[in-house]
């Protein structure tokens, strides 16, 4: 009785208790009451694990750049059961956005996109955004060298937009390089942003579906018209209609314990992720491999052509999106069933092969199509004939920290970053020394890992780099200076 009383109390001053009854009780199609209906619920459950964990993770990461490895593995090897906790957590985010996408590949199926529920789908689009971002976001936090360097890929992606491809690397990494900056970002984005965005999607998407009701099964000849449906629908549930608690729910309530019970096993049986090796960016024979749901692009990125590289990955995605966003709206009516359409049948089939078959070649593709220079190559002798001793040294330190694997040199070395053959033409000694040090767009920091000694050699040597007879690049300041001697570079 006292219960009884407390709840009244709260629900005369809350007036929350009609509106959760009426969302409880309200009646779906009983062929909706099917197991094929459980994925919204099964992605629901896993986002409120993901909050729950989160939580408790974070009461012990850090998120800076000098203490969120180690704050991981004392997560991993100090506190009780803490290598548990982000197993579920990193295996959760997994699971999450397979079964979002499996979720949206059965509406796709059963034409439960089409009129009333076009925002419904748009909704849905949003959260699988979402989802992919909170799972790139908490890979990043780990900060390991899988992290580092799957972030400067990503960076290297983002710099490539037209025009305004730096500011986005800027606002990505909270400056030109990745830093402890850029880890507080990302842990504002996967801790407060991605979440909001995520709880308010789901409010709308659930709303949408208590007021448009359930899509009901997919029968042959039943087909959507807009000036009739919505009698249809309500006609269906008034003769055939079950309330969702207790007729659908059961099987929403398994279907979630067993995809609890899923990730609780693996977490278990194969541990959390990570972290690996603290992040280095000196360390370019590298071999970084994303999370489940980025391999297939990864595998992507790494077996396109480099001439089609960039056209691809800065169109595709957003054809993608748009394909997604309007596809309500230019089918919107007509058959809903499967069998009838077979088009999307073919093409959910084709992505789910594509998406086993690129995920399976991640395992053993190369990280970067255009990363396969040995950087321990000497420098050519072209390049160090006449040189001084300051510029000589420069050379070997060139070779020494293998730069060649990104830069070429002489038509031999890697296309990851710009050939070196005319850098001094295009930067300053002052834009040699910042780039060095500090980095820039896909480029590594190397400021910590070289001694003033070598970066004064280094850039000394890089200054000799200009085609016979071509002013080296001259910071406007100096312009009334003499010129340098424009002879032959082995001069200089």
């Amino acid at each position: 009785m006292r219960l009884k009383a407390l709840g009244e109390w709260f629900d005369q001053r809350l007036q929350l208790g009609t509106p959760i009854r009426e969302a409880v009780t309200h009646h779906v199609p009983r062929s909706s009451a099917s197991w094929w209906y459980v994925f919204g619920s099964a992605a629901l459950t896993l986002f409120i694990i993901q909050v729950v964990t989160g939580i408790l993770l974070a009461l012990t990461y850090v998120p800076s750049a000098a203490q969120a490895w180690n704050s991981l593995q004392i997560l991993n090897h100090d506190l009780t059961l803490g290598w548990f906790l982000r197993g579920v957590h990193g295996w959760g985010s997994n699971f999450m956005v397979v079964v979002v996408l499996i979720h949206m590949a059965q509406v796709f199926l059963f034409g439960a996109y089409k009129y009333p529920r076009e925002l419904t789908w748009i909704m849905g689009v949003f959260l699988l955004i979402c989802t992919l971002g909170m799972a790139f976001t908490g890979q990043v936090l780990r900060f390991d060298q899988d992290a580092y360097w799957g972030l400067g890929i990503g960076a290297a992606i983002m710099g490539r937009v037209p025009l305004v491809g730096g500011a986005l690397v800027n606002l990505l990494l909270g400056g030109p390089i990745i830093a402890g900056d850029t880890l507080s970002r990302f842990f504002a984005l996967h801790v407060f942003v991605i979440p909001a965005l995520l709880i308010g999607f789901v409010c709308l998407h659930v709303l949408m579906v208590l007021k448009l009701g359930v899509n009901e099964w997919p029968m042959p000849g039943r087909v959507v018209r807009r000036e009739t449906y919505l009698k249809e629908y309500e006609e269906l549930v008034h003769k055939d209609g079950v309330p969702f608690v207790p007729a659908a729910i059961w099987k929403d309530m398994l279907a979630s314990a067993g995809v609890l019970f899923a990730v609780m096993a693996c977490a278990a049986f194969f541990g959390p992720f990570g972290p690996t090796g603290t992040p280095d960016p000196t360390i370019i024979q590298t071999n970084p491999r994303p999370d489940l749901p980025f391999q297939w692009l990864f595998a992507v990125l790494s077996l396109l052509p480099p001439g089609a590289e960039t056209t691809i990955i800065l169109v595709g995605p957003v054809i993608l999106l748009v394909a997604l966003f309007l596809l309500p709206f230019y089918s919107g009516e007509g058959e809903k069933s499967w069998r009838r359409r077979p088009l999307p049948v073919l093409t959910v089939l084709l992505v789910g092969v594509a998406l086993v078959v690129l995920t399976r070649l991640a395992v053993r593709s190369p990280w970067s199509p255009v990363m396969d220079a040995w950087g321990g190559d000497p420098v050519p002798s072209q390049y160090l004939k006449g040189r001084s001793a300051l510029e000589l040294q420069g050379a070997l330190v060139l070779q020494d920290k293998q730069c060649r694997n990104c830069h070429a040199l002489g038509g031999l070395g890697g296309k990851r970053g710009p050939a070196l053959d005319s850098v001094a033409v295009r930067l300053t000694p002052d834009q040699l020394i910042h780039q060095v040090i500090q980095g820039g767009g896909n480029m590594p920091a190397y400021g910590k890992n070289l001694r003033p000694a070598q970066v004064t050699a280094l850039v000394a040597f890089l200054e000799t780099l200009h085609p016979p007879g071509q002013r080296p690049a001259q910071d406007a300041s100096q312009a009334g200076l003499p010129a340098p001697d424009l002879g032959s570079p082995a001069t200089r």
